[in-house]
Formats: structure tokens, C-alpha cells, sequence
């Protein structure tokens, strides 16, 4: 019985025309090598990353030496040089910090009344970043402080007139522009860096208050609960830091939003009407007349984590180098839960990680090395708040400034080939050219991130380089699938956030469609061959918060 076919684009017929003409002839001169990343081989090393005998891929865990070194073995199978001296490891120093599972949050009011004893993961969690072994806030005031937000280019300050010194500040999740849609404030729509929880336990601590706990919500934040739950219950890693965390509040933490509505409610406000007005210019922070009590007893545990790290040294210009990175991490095995306890972590990350292996074998197999060195980095504790990719930036294995770009990969497509392939963090730099460039050969367009209010763009580890200046392009699958149109590739990426991200369901699949997983890793690879081939320094557009960063850096003497 034949089945009804769905009209292919235009795209679809160029992008088979253009790989039929690579079959034929091996591709051009800004493709050659591109032929070697296949199905096979992407799957081979997902369903490897992502089997159940790596455990999930925690940092500290047997799965992550199962990790790195099988990481490792292929870059020297490939022929790649080692990238941190004689060795293919950059040690991380980490702490872990686990709390016990009985911590609860209890709520008062000033006259002593109880609100609520909270539980631990269905209602609230709380840990510290403090490498102590308890920490705990006591009857501290609490104050509804908005989105928590210091931002004196924006002219906002959700602290002026407020002392919260000791204090437990309440805080919403994402911007007053994500809240409004008013294009006048921070980025709209679009979440910026103020909208990140990283960014709002930071400011907490800079304002010297004891606790911060933020409202969760589902679309402000961009995941629902059980990412709350299953990303920052069990162990949580740091950076080892000289002072141990001892500058951050005792306790960070968040609440579910019916939680918020029975705190706020016996605080004597109306939680819609207070997220209304602090949205609103000129917000003041308000006092909210209750007590936040709470403790967590902490297990502490120091080692070496680790990133992994090749190169191919250049033929011509080899001190100057494009990066390509993803990270090997995911959550690991937690033994706390019954049934299925392993959080695989395919899609995240297993399939970038994968992608990266297929490129570095991909330039492996080129006849002559472009003039520019490339980098391939896999690095740990994406899930722990970008701390791999944070020491790297910090402890660079060649200067920042000789870093030309690089390229991040968090999360291939399942569900076969776009026409378009979406860059998180569009019109920010020079590097857009590149990638519209290459999409352009094959018939497919570039397209911004359709989701900007969920952040994305400081959620994975091309974001520690930005901070640092270097021109960082985060591309990732597209949604218009090239059969069944837009509305099914975002329907897809919806039902994966929904019910696979963070959780043990992220495993890997056998019938998944990594034909459009294909294309986008040749994509990736041709936009990295491009500038590795090339003696330009892209950059960041003048209007970029990472413009001067780059500039003074490229103005050092190298």
C-alpha cells in the first residue's frame, strides 16, 4: 500500500541536490571531510555515553571515568594531540555538597504562627554553595525583593531603599521584560542575563542577605518542576574557591508557585498583583512581615573532576585557535529513587558530545591541517552551573587571546532534517555570517532562538568563553521540519522538556532519525573549517556587552 507523500520544500531539494553532488565528487573545498560524519557513527557514540554501564555521567562517578577515558582513547585513536601539554585531561577542582533529604523549610509569621513546614523536593528545596558542613537560616525577615535585579544601565534597582542584610529575599524567576513583552525593558521577550537564577543568588549575596529563594514558574523559568527537583536535589558541585563560598547566602533555594501563593497569601499580598508591580519601573521592594527557618546538614566531598581536551595543531598559523566544545556531564545514578534511577542524559548531552567526536575524526581525516589550530574540549559540570567550562575560561590551555571563535554543542535534533537551523544568541556577533554562509550552500536558512524568554543563551558553556570576549556561536537543531512543518518540530522539542529533560526518560533511542543531526554536525564542521582556514578575526557587533572585553584583549600584547 503506498503512503501519501508531504510536498518537500524548496530547501529539501537543495539540500538533496547539494549532498548528492558530495557523494559524487567529495565535497568542495570548504567541505572536504565533512562526508566521514555519518548515522553510524553518531549513534554509536550516544547509545555508548548514554548506556546505562556510564551511569549517567556524573562528575566524581565511575561513569565519568568511563568517560573521559573513552573520550580520550578515540581523540588518540584519531591521531589528535593531546591538548593540555602531554595529557588529554585538565584537572577541575570541584566540591561536591550534598544535602540530607529530611531538610524542610518551616514559614512563620512575626507573631510566631506557623505557615508552613515545607517538604524537601515536592514543595521547596534548598541546599547551600557554603563548603560547610551545615548551614541555616533562622527566623530570618523575609522581603519580596521582584526579580532581584541590580542593573544600572537599565536604570533598575529592586534593592534601592532596602537593607536586606541577614534577610531571606523572595524573588521571581526570569526579567520585567519577559513579564511585560515591553521591548523597552532589558530585552523584551527575551531573557537576559539578569533573568538567570545563577545571576539573582549572586546579587542576593552581594546585597548580604542570609537566604534567597526564588518563585519557580514553569514559563518564566522555562522548565517545570521536576527539572527543579531532579537538578538541584543530590549532590551539587562548585568550583573549589579560595574562600569557600563563605561570600554567598547560607541558603538558595526555590519554591513551588503554590507555595509562593500560600506564603504570599499569609504575608497579606496577592502574588499576581505583586508580580504585576514588579514588573512596573520604580518597583520598592516590600517586607513581607514572616520568618524563614532552615537548615541543611551537608555531606562534603573535594576531587578532581575533569575536561577533556585534543588539538590539531595548525599548518600555518597554528598559535591561533577555534574551539569546538560540548559537555560530557549529565546527573548521574540516584540511588534515593526507586525504579529507574539513572539519568541517561542522551540528547543532553550525550549527542553533542558525540557530534564533537565525529568533527575532531572529521578534520582527523583531512589531507593537510587548516592553517589555524583547532581545539576539540569536552567539558564537566554543565549541569552544575557551567563549571567546567567556567575553569577553563579561567585556566585557558592557550591565552584567550589567541582564541579566534568556537563553536558550543548542547543537544542534537531526534527527529530528522530542517530546513532551518536555530542559533541561540543570533545578531550578537560577526560569526552569523559564517553559519548563513554555510546554510546557504545546502539550501537551508539560519533562524534566532523561537524561545528567547527561556534564556538558553547563558545556559550552556560557550557562555564562561563570552564573558571572557571570545566570539561564541551556540547552534542547535532547527524546528521546520522538512515533512511536517514548524508546529511538529516544536511540538517535539516541547515534549522532550516536558517529559525526558533532567529526568531518567532521557535515553537513548534506536529509532530515532539522526539524518538532520547529520547535517547539522556538517554544518558545524564547515563553519569552524571556514574560519580555521582563514587569517579574519570575527567579532562581536559594537552593540554586544562582550565587544570591549574582546577588543582590550585583542589590543594586549599576545
Amino acid at each position: 500500500m503506498s503512503k501519501s507523500l508531504t510536498p518537500i520544500t524548496s530547501g529539501a531539494f537543495a539540500m538533496i541536490a547539494y549532498l548528492g553532488l558530495v557523494a559524487c565528487d567529495g565535497g568542495s573545498n570548504n567541505s572536504t571531510g565533512r562526508d566521514t560524519i555519518d548515522e553510524d557513527g553518531l549513534a554509536t557514540h550516544i547509545a555508548t555515553l548514554a548506556s546505562d554501564e556510564f551511569g549517567g555521567r556524573a562528575p566524581f562517578s565511575e561513569g565519568e571515568e568511563k568517560t573521559v577515558q573513552y573520550l580520550a582513547s578515540e581523540f588518540r585513536a584519531m591521531g589528535l594531540q593531546p591538548g593540555n601539554g602531554e595529557s588529554y585531561f585538565q584537572d577541575v577542582p570541584l566540591v561536591s555538597i550534598e544535602a540530607s533529604s529530611d531538610t524542610s523549610l518551616t514559614i512563620t509569621r512575626t507573631d510566631g504562627t506557623q505557615v508552613g513546614e515545607f517538604s524537601y523536593g515536592d514543595e521547596v528545596v534548598i541546599g547551600t554553595t557554603r563548603n560547610v558542613a551545615r548551614a541555616a537560616i533562622n527566623a530570618s525577615d523575609m522581603v519580596f525583593v521582584g526579580y532581584g535585579i541590580n542593573a544600572p544601565e537599565y536604570g533598575w534597582n529592586d534593592y534601592e531603599g532596602i537593607d536586606v542584610k541577614g534577610k531571606t529575599v523572595v524573588i521571581l524567576v526570569n526579567d520585567p521584560g519577559y513579564a511585560t513583552r515591553d521591548e523597552t525593558l532589558f530585552g523584551g521577550f527575551a531573557m537576559t542575563y539578569y533573568g538567570r537564577w545563577t545571576y539573582k543568588y549572586e546579587e542576593a549575596a552581594r546585597q548580604g542577605a542570609a537566604g534567597a529563594l526564588i518563585v519557580h514558574d514553569t514559563g518564566a523559568a522555562g522548565y517545570g518542576w521536576g527539572v527543579v527537583r531532579g537538578s538541584w536535589t543530590g549532590p551539587q558541585f562548585d568550583l573549589v574557591r579560595e574562600d569557600g563560598n563563605a561570600s554567598r547566602v547560607a541558603i538558595e533555594g526555590w519554591m513551588t508557585d503554590e507555595v509562593a501563593q500560600t506564603v504570599f497569601t499569609a504575608a497579606g499580598l496577592e502574588l499576581e498583583a505583586m508580580k504585576t508591580a514588579a514588573a512596573t519601573r520604580g518597583f520598592k521592594a516590600v517586607p513581607m512581615n514572616l520568618q524563614a527557618t532552615g537548615a541543611v546538614a551537608n555531606v562534603l566531598k573535594y576531587a578532581n573532576s575533569r575536561n577533556v581536551v585534543a588539538v590539531l595543531p595548525g599548518s600555518a598559523t597554528p598559535e591561533e585557535y577555534f574551539v569546538y566544545m560540548a559537555h560530557w556531564d549529565h546527573l548521574g545514578t540516584d540511588s534515593k529513587m526507586e525504579g529507574d534511577n539513572i539519568f541517561n542524559g542522551a540528547l543532553d548531552n550525550a549527542t553533542g558530545t558525540a557530534a564533537l567526536l565525529e568533527i575532531a575524526a572529521a578534520y582527523a581525516s583531512l589531507d593537510e591541517a587548516p592553517a589555524r589550530s583547532v581545539i576539540f574540549l569536552a567539558v564537566t559540570a554543565e549541569e552544575q552551573g557551567l563549571l567546567g567550562s567556567a575553569y577553563y575560561a579561567e585556566h585557558p590551555v592557550v591565552p584567550l587571546a589567541q582564541t579566534v571563535a568556537g563553536l558550543n554543542m548542547d543537544g542534537l535534533g531526534y527527529y530528522g532534517p530542517t530546513n532551518d537551523i536555530v542559533v541561540t544568541g543570533y545578531g550578537a556577533s560577526e560569526l552569523d555570517a559564517y553559519i548563513e554562509r554555510a546554510t546557504a550552500l545546502v539550501g537551508r536558512r539560519v533562524a534566532p532562538d523561537p524561545e528567547p524568554e527561556k534564556g538558553y543563551y547563558y545556559r550552556s558553556d560557550h557562555f564562561p568563553l563570552a564573558k571572557q570576549g571570545v566570539p561564541m556561536i551556540y547552534p542547535g537543531t532547527g524546528y521546520d521540519h522538512i515533512e511536517h512543518g514548524f508546529e511538529y518540530g516544536m511540538q517535539m522539542a516541547e515534549d522532550y522538556v516536558a517529559n525526558r529533560y533532567h529526568t531518567p526518560a532521557d535515553e537513548y533511542d534506536p529509532t530515532w532519525d539522526l539524518s538532520g543531526a547529520v547535517l547539522d554536525t556538517q554544518l558545524f564542521f564547515d563553519v569552524g573549517l571556514e574560519i580555521a582556514r582563514s587569517s579574519t578575526w570575527p567579532n562581536w557587533h559594537e552593540t554586544s556587552e562582550f565587544r570591549a572585553i574582546r577588543d582590550k584583549s585583542l589590543a594586549s600584547p599576545k
